[in-house]
C-alpha cells in the first residue's frame, strides 16, 4: 500500500511582486492568507503557498493562541469591546447556547502591505488548483523535507479561506501530541480540524480512522474525502459494506471501531484492525447521552490504546469541561477546544397566522413584546373589526386616542384563564402556506422545516402541490435530474412526491429510500428545491445547510407520549440554518401552535444546553469480549477437552474496565457532596418537625399563655378538631353521592343527545382548569384496543398501589362507589378520558345525536370511529384514589367536532341537572352546615383573651411547615440526583453475568467461553446471546437460502413500522418451512426470556414474523414495485428491514463455530438481497 498520496511536479515560480491588500473586502470564509516572513525551516519554494501566518500587530492571526476561541490580545479585546458598544442596538436574536443573546460581530482589519514570493498568474493558478490538488503538493514537500515542516500553516494553506480560530487551536493542539475535544456550534465547521488532521496522517505515511453514529453520514463522509485524497485512499466499513479497508484513511460507524477495539485491550495488533493507526475521529459525540446507542461511544473511549490520538467533534455542549477532563483520565494528553460562535449569525423569528415577527427584542435578552397573549388578542380583534370599525377608527386616529403599547400589555391584571390562552392561540395557528408567503416576501428560502412525522412531512408537501416555487428554468433542471435519476435508479423513484417535486417541494425522512433522501439532498444543495419537510433525524449531521430553518412544534411524539423538545435539539436543528459563504445572518422561525406560543419558544431557548449523560450499559457483547478477550476455546479433534489458548479476564479487571465510564468520572465527583448536602437537610427537617409537633406546640402555648387563656383556647381548639373532622366526612359523604348522581346522570341523559359536561383539574403548579367537552359514553361500550388497553392497564395500577396514609380513609369512605371511565371530546379540540371524579357538572343540552343526512351514521357512531383511528398517545393530567384524567390531542377531522362544544360563558347554571339529584342536594346542604358551624368556631377562638399570642404561635407554625416542605422538595431532588449519577453499570454487568454463565455461554469462574459464547462475541446486535441461539439452531441447515432470510428478519425486525392507518394484510405469507422453525424457536425464547427475568436482565428477544414473508419474497426475486405494491409499509421502512438481514446474513460466513452448510446459504442469500435499489452504496 503506498503511504502517500501520488505527485503532481509543481509549477516554478520565480520573481515576487508588492500589493496592496484589503482583508475586509471579503467575508471570513473568502479571505485569503498570504505570508510576509519566511519560515526558518527548509521547504519547497516550488509550490506557491499562501500562509495565515503574521507576526505583525495587525496580523488576521495572532502568532500565540490559547485553546479558547474568546481568547485574545489585548488590541483585540479593545476592538471588539468598541464595536460591542457600536452594534448593541442592532442586535435582533439570540445567538448560541450558554451566551445566547449574544451579538455576532464580524472582524475588520485596516489595510496591510503585504509583500508575497509570486506572480499575479501564479496566484491565480493557485485559486483553480483543487484542494486535492494542494493535499498533493503538501504530500510531496512532506517526502522532500520530512514531517517536521507539517504545522497549522501548512494544513490551512490547503484551504481558499481563511480557517476559523479554534479551528486553528484544534488543529495545533493536535500537532502537537494532543487528543482533542472539540465542542462548537452545528454547522461552525468542525470537519476541517478532522480533514486536516488526516491530511497530516496521510502526509506521514500513517492511517486515520474517521468513525460516525449514521450509516448515511459515513457514506457522505466516504464520497466528501475521496475528493480531497482520491479513490485509493479512503475506504469505507459499515458493517455490510467494506471497500478498500486497508486505506490510509478509512471511514466506518462506530459499532464497527468498538468490535475491533474488543480484540485489542490493552494491545496494539495487526489482528485488530489497528495496525498503523495514529489518529481515531469521533463524529458526533455528543451521541454519547444517546440511550440507546451512547455505551458504543463510551467504550470506545475505554478500551482505544493510549498511543492513539483521539480527536472528539461534539456540538456545543454544557459540560464539555467534564468529558475532556473524563478523556484525559482514561485516555491520556486532551485538550479542550471550545467555540460560542458561529460563522453566519442566527436571527430568531416567530410566525403567527397574519405577521412573522421578530422572536426577541432589539437587545435579544427578552421576548418581543407583541407576542405576549394580550396584544394578540387584541390584534385580532382588530383584525376581526377591521371592516365594521373603519370609520370610527379613522376618527380616533384624528383625535390621536391610539392605545400604547404598555397599556395594552397591562390591559388586564387577572392572568388569562386556559380556556383564554388556547382561544387567542387558536386564532394566530398559521397555515402552512401563511408562513411560506412570509418568508417568500423576505427572501428567506431556501428552508428545511421540521416536522415530527412522516405522515406530517408527506401531507406538507400534498397541500403545497399547488404552490410554484421554481422558475421555468429550475423547474426544467429539476425534471433534467429526475429523468436522469429514473434511468439510473428506476425503482426509487417516489412517485407521489414527484409533483411537488417539480415545484420546489420535496419530503425528507426514514421513510424514504436512502437513494431518494440523497436525490433529494443533491437537489437542495444545488439551490432547486426550496422546502424540504422533514423529520428530526435530518438534524443528526448531514450537511445540508439552508438560509431558514422551521420548527414547526417545540414538542414531538414517542412511544410514550409527548414529549418535549430538550435545548440541545432545539439547537441542534437550528444549527441548519445559514450557509457559509452565502448567508449572511441564518434564519430560525418557531410558529405559533394551539398548546405553544412565544412564551413556550423563548423558555426553551433561553433555558440554557443540557450536559452530557452517560448512557453506559452493558450487553452480552460487553461481558463476553471482556471477560474472555482474546481469549479462544475449541473443541480438539481428538478428544471433548476444551483447549485454552489465552488467559482471559477475571471479574476484578473487568471491573476496572467498566468503572471508567463516563457516569462514574462524574459520579465521583458529585456524588459525596450531593451525599452530604442531603444528610444536612434530612437532620434540618428532623429537627424543625420535632419543633412544631403538637406537644411542642402544646408546651410553647403553656409557657406563653396565662392558665386562664390556655384552658379557653384548648378546649375550643379541641372542639374545632371534632367539627373540622365531622366536615371531612360530610364532604365525603357529599362526593359519594354526587359520583352515584352523576353516574344515573350520564346513563340517563346519553340515549337521545350527546350532553355538555365540564370538566375540572389542577395541575402541577395548582392553576385550576376548566374544559367543556361533549359527552361521548363509558369507555367500557368502545370496542377501541388502545383504550382498553390504556384504561385496564391504569385500573390494575391502581389496585395494586398500596394506599398512602392520607387516602386510606378516603378510600374507605369510597369503597362503595367503584369509578367508572368515560370519553369526552373538548372544546380545545382534545379527547378526554375520565372518572366521575372530575365531571364538575353536567348540562341539560348537548349535541343531538341525530344523523346530519339520510344514511349517514349518527355523530355518536362518527366521533367514536375517529377516536379509533387516533395514532397518538394518551397522557395523564391528574391522577386521584378514585381514577384519573388523561387526555390526547384531535386530529383535523375531529376538530369541526369541537367547534359544536360552547364555551363555559354560555352555558347557564339553569341548564345543570346534577342540582336535580334530591340525595345530592341533601348531602351538599348538610355540608355548608357543617362549613358554616367550623367558621363560627373559628371566629369564636379569634374572640379569646389570649388569640394574639397564640395566632404567633400558629403563624411561627405555619411558616416552619412551608420551610420544611421547601427542605423536602430539595431533599427530593437531590436524592433523584443521586440516583441519576450513581454509576449502574457494574449492576448490570454482573445481572448479564448471571444469565451467560446459566446459558453455557460462559464460565465465569474459569474464564472459559464455550461455542455458544464465540459465537454471540462476534456478533453485532441488540441481544448478541439470542442471536447466537437463533443461528447455532440445526434447525436452520434444512433451510433454502432465501427461507434463512425470512427468519434472520424474525429476529431483526424490531422498531420496524407498519402505517398504523392501513390495514396490516400482507398479500406476502412466509414459507410453511419459515414457520415451523420460527415456532421451534419461539420455545427458545421463552426459555432464555424466563432465564433474563429470573437475574433482571431487560433485553429484548426479538422473534416477529410478520415481515418474514416479505423478506421471502424480496429473496425470491420479486421486483420493488411488486414489492411495495400492496404493501402497508414506508419504501425506507422496508428497505430497513431488507438491510438489517443483509447485515446480519453477511456476519454469518465470519462467525466462528457456525456450520458451513449455514455459512454458505447465508453468503448465497446475502448476495440475492443485496440488488437495487437497497443496495448500500448504490449510484
Amino acid at each position: 500500500m503506498n503511504s502517500t498520496l501520488s505527485i503532481l511536479s509543481p509549477p516554478h515560480i520565480t520573481s515576487p511582486f508588492l500589493f496592496k491588500f484589503n482583508p475586509s473586502l471579503f467575508s471570513s470564509h473568502q479571505t485569503l492568507r498570504f505570508c510576509c516572513v519566511p519560515k526558518p525551516k527548509p521547504r519547497s519554494f516550488n509550490s506557491f503557498r499562501l500562509l495565515s501566518s503574521f507576526n505583525s500587530p495587525n496580523s488576521l492571526i495572532p502568532a500565540k493562541s490559547q485553546l479558547s476561541d474568546a481568547d485574545t490580545d489585548e488590541d483585540d479585546a479593545e476592538e471588539e469591546e468598541y464595536e460591542d458598544e457600536e452594534d448593541d442596538d442592532e442586535e435582533e436574536a439570540a445567538d448560541e447556547y450558554d451566551d445566547i443573546s449574544e451579538a455576532i460581530e464580524e472582524e475588520t482589519e485596516t489595510e496591510t502591505e503585504i509583500s508575497v514570493v509570486a506572480s499575479s498568474s501564479e496566484v491565480s493558478n493557485w485559486r483553480k488548483e483543487s484542494k486535492w490538488q494542494r493535499v498533493e503538493k503538501l504530500c510531496n514537500e512532506v517526502k522532500e523535507f520530512g514531517n517536521e515542516i507539517i504545522d497549522a500553516n501548512e494544513l490551512s494553506s490547503i484551504y481558499d479561506f481563511r480557517i476559523d480560530k479554534f479551528q486553528r487551536l484544534a488543529i495545533e493542539a493536535f500537532l502537537k501530541g494532543s487528543s482533542v475535544v472539540v465542542s462548537a456550534p452545528t454547522s461552525s465547521g468542525k470537519t476541517l480540524i478532522a480533514e486536516a488532521a488526516a491530511v497530516a496522517t496521510v502526509a506521514r505515511g500513517r492511517r486515520i480512522f474517521y468513525t460516525t453514529p449514521l450509516k448515511a453520514l459515513s457514506n457522505q463522509k466516504f464520497r466528501d474525502f475521496r475528493e480531497t485524497f482520491g479513490d485509493e485512499n479512503v475506504g469505507l466499513l459499515t458493517g455490510d459494506s467494506a471497500i478498500n479497508k486497508d486505506a490510509q484513511v478509512l471511514i466506518m460507524t462506530t459499532e464497527i471501531l468498538r468490535n475491533m477495539l474488543y480484540q485489542s485491550i490493552g494491545m496494539v495488533s495487526s489482528g485488530s484492525g489497528l495496525f498503523h493507526v495514529d489518529v481515531i475521529v469521533l463524529d458526533e459525540v455528543h451521541f454519547l447521552s444517546d440511550i440507546s446507542r451512547g455505551t458504543v461511544w463510551e467504550e470506545i473511549l475505554i478500551y482505544c490504546p493510549k498511543e492513539v490520538q483521539l480527536i472528539c467533534l461534539s456540538a456545543t455542549v454544557k459540560n464539555s469541561d467534564e468529558l475532556a477532563g473524563w478523556i484525559r483520565e482514561v485516555h491520556g494528553k486532551t485538550e479542550l477546544v471550545t467555540s460560542l460562535r458561529r460563522p453566519v449569525p442566527l436571527t430568531w423569528h416567530f410566525s403567527t397566522k397574519h405577521s412573522l415577527y421578530p422572536l426577541l427584542d432589539e437587545k435579544g435578552k427578552h421576548m418581543n413584546r407583541k407576542l405576549s397573549l394580550n396584544y394578540l388578542q387584541l390584534s385580532a380583534s382588530r383584525v376581526k373589526s377591521y371592516k365594521d370599525d373603519g370609520p370610527r377608527r379613522r376618527n380616533s386616529r384624528k383625535r390621536g386616542s391610539n392605545m400604547g403599547f404598555d397599556s395594552i400589555v397591562n390591559m388586564s391584571e387577572e392572568p388569562l384563564s386556559k380556556n383564554d390562552i388556547s382561544r387567542i392561540r387558536r386564532s394566530q395557528v398559521p397555515q402552512i402556506v401563511d408562513t411560506l408567503a412570509q418568508l417568500k416576501a423576505r427572501d428567506m428560502l431556501p428552508t428545511i422545516w421540521f416536522i415530527f412525522s412522516r405522515r406530517g412531512c408527506d401531507a406538507a408537501v400534498q397541500y403545497l402541490e399547488g404552490c410554484r416555487l421554481l422558475d421555468e428554468c429550475e423547474a426544467s433542471e429539476v425534471e433534467l435530474a429526475l429523468k436522469r435519476f429514473s434511468v439510473q435508479n428506476p425503482d426509487a423513484v417516489r412517485e407521489t412526491a414527484v409533483k411537488g417535486l417539480l415545484r420546489g417541494v420535496a419530503a425528507h425522512h426514514a421513510g424514504c429510500l436512502p437513494l431518494w433522501k440523497s436525490f433529494i439532498e443533491e437537489l437542495f444543495q444545488r439551490g432547486l428545491i426550496k422546502v424540504v419537510f422533514a423529520t428530526e433525524t435530518l438534524a443528526a449531521g448531514i450537511n445540508m445547510p439552508a438560509r431558514t430553518v422551521v420548527i414547526s412544534s417545540l414538542s414531538r411524539r414517542s412511544s410514550s407520549g409527548r414529549i418535549p423538545l430538550s435545548p440541545n435539539e432545539l439547537l441542534q436543528m437550528a444549527g441548519r440554518a445559514g450557509r457559509r459563504g452565502i448567508d449572511e445572518r441564518g434564519h430560525v422561525v418557531l410558529v405559533q401552535t394551539s398548546n405553544e406560543g412565544a412564551e413556550e419558544c423563548c423558555k426553551l431557548l433561553f433555558a440554557g444546553l443540557e450536559p452530557l449523560v452517560s448512557q453506559f450499559t452493558a450487553s452480552y457483547g460487553m461481558v463476553l469480549n471482556l471477560l474472555a478477550g482474546a481469549k479462544v476455546t475449541r473443541r480438539s479433534n481428538e478428544s471433548n477437552e476444551m483447549k485454552v489458548l489465552q488467559a482471559g479476564r477475571t471479574l476484578k479487571e473487568a471491573r476496572k474496565l467498566v468503572e471508567q465510564s463516563f457516569g462514574t468520572y462524574i459520579g465521583s465527583n458529585v456524588m459525596l457532596a450531593s451525599k452530604e448536602e442531603l444528610a444536612k437537610i434530612q437532620k434540618e427537617i428532623e429537627m424543625l418537625t420535632s419543633e412544631i409537633s403538637d406537644d411542642a406546640i402544646d408546651r410553647k402555648s403553656r409557657k406563653i399563655l396565662s392558665d386562664g387563656a390556655y384552658k379557653e383556647i384548648a378546649i375550643l381548639q379541641e372542639q374545632l378538631r371534632e367539627e373540622k373532622r365531622l366536615r371531612t366526612e360530610l364532604r365525603r359523604t357529599m362526593e359519594t353521592k354526587r359520583l352515584n348522581a352523576l353516574k344515573l346522570l350520564l346513563k340517563e341523559l346519553g340515549n337521545d343527545r350527546l350532553p355538555f359536561l365540564c370538566l375540572q383539574y389542577k395541575d402541577s403548579e395548582g392553576v385550576e382548569h376548566s374544559v367543556p367537552a361533549v359527552y361521548l359514553g363509558n369507555a367500557d361500550s368502545f370496542d377501541g384496543s388502545k383504550l382498553k388497553n390504556m384504561v385496564s392497564a391504569y385500573d390494575s395500577l391502581a389496585q395494586t398501589a398500596a394506599p398512602t396514609e392520607s387516602n386510606a380513609r378516603e378510600l374507605e369512605t369510597h369503597k362503595d362507589v367503584k369509578p367508572s371511565y368515560h370519553v369526552a371530546l373538548g372544546s380545545d379540540n382534545s379527547w378526554y378520558v375520565f372518572t366521575e371524579k372530575w365531571i364538575k357538572t353536567v348540562y341539560r343540552t348537548g349535541l343531538p345525536n341525530v344523523a346530519l343526512a339520510l344514511g349517514d351514521d349518527l355523530p355518536h357512531e362518527v366521533m367514536w370511529m375517529l377516536l379509533d383511528r387516533e395514532e397518538r398517545q394518551w397522557e395523564k393530567l391528574a391522577d386521584s384514589e378514585l381514577g384519573g384524567l388523561w387526555y390526547m390531542e384531535g386530529s383535523l377531522e375531529t376538530w369541526s367536532w369541537s367547534l359544536n362544544v360552547p364555551v363555559l360563558n354560555s352555558l347557564s347554571e339553569s341548564d345543570e341537572v346534577l342540582h336535580m339529584s334530591h340525595a345530592y342536594h341533601d348531602a351538599v346542604e348538610s355540608y355548608k352546615d357543617q362549613r358554616n358551624k367550623v367558621a363560627r368556631l373559628k371566629k369564636k377562638i379569634a374572640r379569646t383573651e389570649g388569640f394574639k399570642e397564640y395566632k404567633r404561635i400558629l403563624d411561627w407554625k405555619n411558616f416552619t411547615g412551608d420551610k420544611i416542605k421547601r427542605l423536602q422538595m430539595r431533599s427530593n431532588r437531590l436524592s433523584e440526583r443521586i440516583q441519576e449519577i450513581e454509576p449502574s453499570g457494574w449492576k448490570e454487568f454482573l445481572k448479564i453475568t448471571n444469565v451467560v454463565h446459566e446459558s453455557r455461554a460462559l464460565d465465569v469462574n474459569t474464564q472459559v467461553i464455550f461455542p455458544l459464547g464465540e459465537t454471540a462475541a462476534a456478533i453485532r446486535g441488540d441481544n448478541e446471546l439470542w442471536l447466537a441461539m437463533v443461528l447455532r439452531s440445526r434447525i436452520l441447515l434444512d433451510l433454502k437460502p432465501g427461507q434463512l432470510a425470512a427468519v434472520c428478519a424474525s429476529v431483526v425486525s424490531e422498531g420496524i413500522k407498519v402505517r398504523a392507518w392501513e390495514n396490516n394484510n400482507y398479500i406476502y405469507e412466509p414459507s410453511s418451512s419459515v414457520i415451523n422453525v420460527i415456532n421451534v424457536l419461539n420455545e427458545q425464547r421463552s426459555n432464555l426470556s424466563q432465564l433474563q427475568e429470573k437475574h433482571r436482565v431487560e433485553i429484548p428477544c426479538c422473534l416477529d414474523t410478520q415481515f418474514s414473508g416479505m423478506v421471502e419474497a424480496w429473496a425470491a426475486g420479486l421486483t420493488w414495485r411488486e414489492m411495495m405494491m400492496d404493501c402497508a409499509m414506508d419504501d425506507g421502512d422496508l428497505a430497513r428491514l431488507l438491510r438489517r438481514t443483509i447485515d446480519l446474513l453477511a456476519q454469518i460466513p465470519k462467525l466462528p463455530d457456525i456450520d458451513p452448510v449455514l455459512q454458505s446459504n447465508a453468503k448465497t442469500a446475502s448476495s440475492i438481497m443485496d440488488r437495487p435499489p437497497i443496495s448500500e452504496l448504490t449510484g
